[in-house]
């Protein structure tokens, strides 16, 4: 008890700033949405019966992490049993999610007669197991946020050892995303938050507003969003959950800086700060790993062969190269639209759509709403982005910097793709002189 009194002003000071921090980022998402243009008015009408309430799901999240701060039981133990407990939390929540997946097949199942007595058994077994989780996930969720804070201190992130904002985030269903690109070229017009509805519902949804409103809709899944707590998709890869919960408190930690309050949902700023946020999480997530789940860091990639002696002697098939045959395709699209030949650009996103498929890919829909929203979250690698220089100049300046910390000290500053490729060079030069 004497332990616990000793800690309560810090901990009184951690929720009042956790709960500081959840209003600005609410107010700011709030106030950053796109003006309500005749386009969003028309989208948002469509919309209405869907649209996700934030402030419902906020103040429940809010009241949960000032209860998890003020009482929670994991700084008492010791690391070794954090770790255990994620792991079995995670393992008990994969076994409920195939739960969960063998109901499902079984009332789509025409030859069951009697779904309810079919699943009986498995629906009382995954009850038993979710009420369980529910008990459970605070505290997995505060041994998550301490192992990426710690690991962000080690990286530099830290002000007197604590982390600011602090890394707070809640497992939830997320809501998806509604996204509207004109159908003439690929731009990020509209996008709202959804509930999560059923395949059938989307493609309703975005039929209709494809027909009344001449544009390209999509409605696409959200890993989490940048919320305060952070939403993130309920999930029982430790991997993904370390690399998105990190994903996320970049945004937060951007929140003061240009790149983050001048967030815009359409241009450049989005898209260098969306980039530079899954590179963050790639890479910090990868070193929380390192550090307390070693053994779930992926294998490195094979080495490439260097030499004529190194190669195999039967060449393996060439295996299909998604990034690549992506970038392709966003290549030709683009030309295809400033050329104005819209239909044909549709026919030919089609057509790669089912060879994307043929090879393995499942893709619902290929439109330009898709690449608008993917296009947005590149890295170094071919992809969605086609031409854009975003995603290879933001690797181009991690790796020209000396830690993640000093490249995201850079980064916070740029809002422009002209302002990102300046830095991108006295980046590369500076590098080249201290050689």
């Amino acid at each position: 008890m004497a332990r616990f009194l000793r800690r309560l002003p810090r901990l009184i000071l951690r929720g009042a700033l956790a709960l500081f921090v959840a209003g600005v980022v609410l107010f700011g998402f709030r106030a950053s949405t796109p003006q309500l243009g005749d386009r969003w008015t028309m989208v948002g009408i469509l919309a209405r019966d869907h649209q996700f309430d934030y402030v419902s799901w906020e103040l429940n999240a809010i009241g949960v992490k000032v209860g998890q701060t003020l009482f929670g039981v994991h700084p008492y133990m010791t690391e070794a049993d954090r770790s255990q407990f994620v792991r079995r939390y995670m393992a008990d929540l994969g076994w409920a999610q195939q739960l969960e997946g063998q109901i499902g097949a079984i009332y789509a199942d025409p030859n069951v007669a009697n779904a309810d007595v079919t699943t009986l058994e498995l629906r009382v077994e995954r009850d038993q197991l979710r009420a369980d989780l529910d008990e459970r996930q605070q505290l997995a969720e505060a041994i998550l946020e301490g192992q990426v804070a710690a690991t962000l201190v080690s990286l530099g992130f830290g002000f007197y050892d604590q982390i600011v904002p602090p890394v707070s985030a809640h497992f939830t269903p997320v809501p998806n995303l509604l996204v509207v690109s004109p159908r003439d070229e690929i731009r990020f017009d509209v996008s709202i938050n959804l509930n999560p509805m059923p395949v059938d519902a989307q493609i309703a949804l975005e039929a209709e507003i494809d027909q009344k409103l001449d544009v390209a809709a999509l409605i696409v899944p959200l890993g989490g969003i940048a919320l305060y707590p952070s939403m993130i998709l309920e999930t029982s890869s430790i991997p993904y959950a370390l690399e998105v919960i990190s994903h996320e408190w970049l945004h937060h930690y951007l929140l003061p800086f240009p790149l983050g309050y001048r967030y815009d949902f359409g241009g450049e700023t989005r898209i260098i700060n969306e980039t530079t946020a899954n590179l963050f999480g790639s890479e910090v997530g990868r070193q929380v790993l390192e550090r307390y789940y070693p053994d779930l860091v992926p294998p490195p990639a094979p080495p490439t062969p260097t030499a004529a002696t190194d190669a195999p002697a039967t060449p393996a098939p060439a295996r299909f190269d998604l990034g690549r045959a992506m970038n392709e395709t966003r290549l030709r699209v683009d030309t295809l639209l400033a050329e104005g030949e819209v239909e044909e650009a549709e026919r030919y996103m089609e057509a790669r759509r089912e060879l994307f498929i043929a090879n393995g890919y499942v893709i619902r829909k290929l439109n330009q709403a898709f690449f608008a929203f993917y296009g947005g979250y590149q890295s170094g690698t071919p992809g969605e982005g086609g031409s854009d220089p975003i995603g290879p100049a933001v690797q181009e300046i991690r790796n020209a910097s000396a830690s993640v910390h000093d490249w995201i000290t850079r980064m916070r500053g740029v809002t422009t793709r002209d302002g990102l490729l300046v830095l991108r060079d006295e980046a590369v030069l500076e590098t080249q002189r201290g050689r």
